[in-house]
């Protein structure tokens, strides 16, 4: 297959809502280019783009999928991305890779939330794009009243170039406004006039030319418009909003002719830059510069690593640099992906997107080139997941398997972060939802065979003493032969929140040996590690060995041990103990309309409101201190408060002191765990 010409390439990003249809217009745009020869359904888990299990299971996209297709002489790479926000990361890598977006809007439904955030994420990448207004055919569909509210969220610039036939059941399909055809249905006539008014308007005050020719009433011709039409779409300066049925195929053919006539070409899109701000221009002959967006793990094939390429040509069975893991990568046969299926490419010219399987070392947001002139691009600012899961094994077989399994699966999705919680000594999951970790979890089973099980993670609760308190212990024991000495008089001291443990000594008078301190200091450390109220760390103490005594010769440094760990157990029952538990910091974004009901919540959770900050276009960030015990599932709980308009971060910010209602609570749950233990 020859280069793909630069200026005969679309990359575009198919953006919705979940459930908008999204993935049944890919299908459809497949079927109209003859790319597929029957359109697959959703519901029925056969669709090229939603070809993985989990998939078909929940019928809906988890993962960005490439669907190459051909129409009029120019190549589209669609990419097919989640509605879901849990995977909001997919999203994110694929719009750093495309040119421009077509936002899918359900016509009975209108805009969702899907929609506003994909038009929120091309305005900040500064991508062209479409509306497409889709299930015309359904119950409820009203394309005036979906145009109204586009244009209402997202301005005046967005211009119906297109007025459907009929509606529900009877619509049969479009009349385009740019191109007037001759025989205009007498039903949408008057819409049709109003339509093509407004869009030569809309037009006209982008061209300094043209809106001189409209203010004097002097005729604008099709050519003209369509000229205008197109740098203003790709200026961004106009939107267009075509309808149409992704199930029906209605509609299918004209969305391609507007791709292909208005959205841009890599070399029309913008300037690309590397890293350090050098000009990148689609090259074939220059010297290779190409960037990995998207990394899928495979147990047989290995890493099927997604990339894009900016400058030169990418070509089989060579050898190529990777700039930021500074490695030499073998490359073998390169593919165009379609869904699951791959098409051999010998190479791959500027512009393009392609896969190539089995590097060694390259990830996610990866720049390959040429070791002799390296280059880096900046990787996608992927969002960061603060829902947590503790992950274990199901069984002991499945324990070899997890951890390289599960770091298979960070490279793939880096919106997933793995970590190891020494202080609970559990290994921790953060994604962006339940979903999320669920899909990461099924998958890991499916492809390497671990079975894995999630839980809320545990609380790293500690404990302290609030008082001073003098301890003794004397241990005695009598065996035939050596007997077992040891007697200490301790005096625990409460310190200041995150001065830690100290150990000191006051003996005078030898009454217990210099030589038995390491002991003694050794039980106390044992025992404070263990907890003595609720098993949790003991912290921020101070204990002192003041007084003591011991045999010539049945004392020993095992003796003085068992009797500091005895001592300290019974004396910090007598220094007033407290749970203490973490406290993050909490910044919460939200609607200003849900603000109340967000604070509201907040409190509840036994929360501190540290401020409230008005942050534009309807938005207040909330700061706040809350127990981490209160927000494990906060992730899934803010979504629902704001129907997913909301977003927060948190971090670890100090420990204090548990409430002795709650912390009766949690001691009696830890003493019921232990107990579980030994049985």
């Amino acid at each position: 297959m020859p280069i793909a010409d630069v200026n005969k390439l679309r990359n575009v990003a198919l953006l919705s809502h979940s459930g908008a249809g999204k993935t049944s217009l890919g299908e459809a745009l497949l079927f109209q280019t003859k790319t597929i020869t029957r359109m697959g359904r959703v519901d029925d888990g056969n669709t090229v783009s939603d070809y993985e299990p989990e998939e078909a299971k929940r019928t809906s996209s988890v993962q960005t999928s490439l669907l190459p297709c051909n129409w009029e002489g120019c190549k589209i790479n669609l990419l097919d991305t989640p509605g879901y926000d849990d995977f909001a990361g997919e999203v994110v890598s694929a719009l750093r890779v495309a040119d421009a977006a077509v936002i899918v809007v359900a016509a009975p439904s209108g805009v969702e939330l899907g929609a506003e955030k994909g038009w929120t994420r091309c305005e900040d990448a500064g991508l062209p794009r479409i509306f497409f207004v889709n299930k015309m055919d359904r119950e409820n569909a009203d394309f005036g009243r979906t145009l109204a509210q586009i244009q209402e969220l997202f301005g005046r610039k967005c211009i119906p170039f297109q007025i459907p036939i009929g509606s529900e059941q009877s619509f049969t399909g479009v009349v385009d406004v740019l191109n007037l055809p001759a025989d205009i249905p007498a039903e949408v006539a008057d819409e049709v006039a109003s339509a093509r008014e407004q869009l030569v308007e809309a037009v006209a005050e982008t061209d300094d030319e043209l809106i001189n020719k409209f203010l004097e009433g002097a005729e604008i011709s099709d050519a003209e418009l369509r000229a205008a039409a197109k740098k203003a779409v790709v200026s961004g300066e106009v939107v267009p909003v075509l309808a149409g049925s992704a199930l029906a195929n209605v509609g299918s053919s004209e969305l391609l002719d507007a791709i292909v006539s208005f959205l841009p070409s890599p070399e029309e899109a913008g300037d690309v830059t590397t890293s350090d701000g050098s000009p990148v221009e689609p090259d074939a002959d220059e010297p290779l510069a190409a960037f990995v967006f998207k990394t899928s793990a495979d147990p047989f094939v290995g890493k099927l690593s997604f990339f894009r390429v900016y400058r030169g040509t990418f070509r089989s069975n060579s050898e190529v640099w990777n700039a930021e893991r500074e490695q030499l990568e073998r490359v073998g046969q390169v593919y165009f992906p379609c869904g699951k299926t791959q098409e051999n490419a010998p190479e791959v010219g500027p512009g393009d997107i392609a896969a190539i399987g089995k590097l060694s070392a390259t990830l996610t947001g990866d720049t390959l080139c040429q070791r002799e002139n390296p280059t880096s691009f900046e990787p996608a600012e992927m969002p960061v997941g603060y829902y947590t899961m503790a992950v274990s094994p199901k069984t002991k077989a499945d324990l070899d398997k997890m951890s390289t399994a599960l770091a298979r699966f960070v490279e793939e999705d880096p919106s997933l972060k793995l970590v190891r919680e020494s202080s609970t000594n559990e290994i921790l999951l953060a994604g962006l939802g339940d979903t999320h970790l669920e899909v990461a979890v099924e998958r890991v089973k499916r492809k390497f065979g671990a079975e894995l099980m999630l839980s809320l993670p545990k609380v790293a609760y500690k404990e302290t003493i609030t008082t001073t308190a003098r301890t003794e212990y004397k241990h005695k024991k009598q065996t035939g032969g050596h007997g077992q000495y040891g007697h200490v008089l301790l005096r625990l001291e409460p310190l200041d929140r995150t001065e830690g443990f100290q150990f000191g000594t006051e003996v005078v008078g030898g009454s217990v040996p210099r030589e038995y301190f390491p002991a003694v200091e050794k039980g106390v450390v044992k025992t404070l590690s263990e907890g003595v109220v609720a098993g949790y760390p003991v912290v921020d103490m101070k204990v002192v060995l003041y007084d003591g005594s011991f045999h010539d010769v049945d004392s020993s440094g095992i003796s003085f041990e068992i009797a500091a760990g005895h001592a300290i157990r019974k004396g910090v029952h007598d220094a007033n103990p407290q749970l203490l538990e973490p406290v993050v910091d909490l910044k919460v974004l939200v609607p200003d309309a849900v603000t109340g009901d967000v604070m509201g919540d907040m409190n509840g959770r036994r929360g501190r409101i540290s401020g409230m900050t008005p942050q534009g276009g309807g938005m207040t960030l909330i700061e706040a201190e809350v127990p981490q015990a209160e927000v494990l599932r906060y992730a899934t709980d803010l979504r629902s408060l704001t129907q997913g308009r909301g977003s927060y971060t948190q971090e670890f910010s100090h420990y204090e002191g548990v409430p002795m209602n709650i912390a009766q609570r949690v001691i009696d749950n830890a003493k019921k765990v232990r107990e579980a233990e030994r049985v």
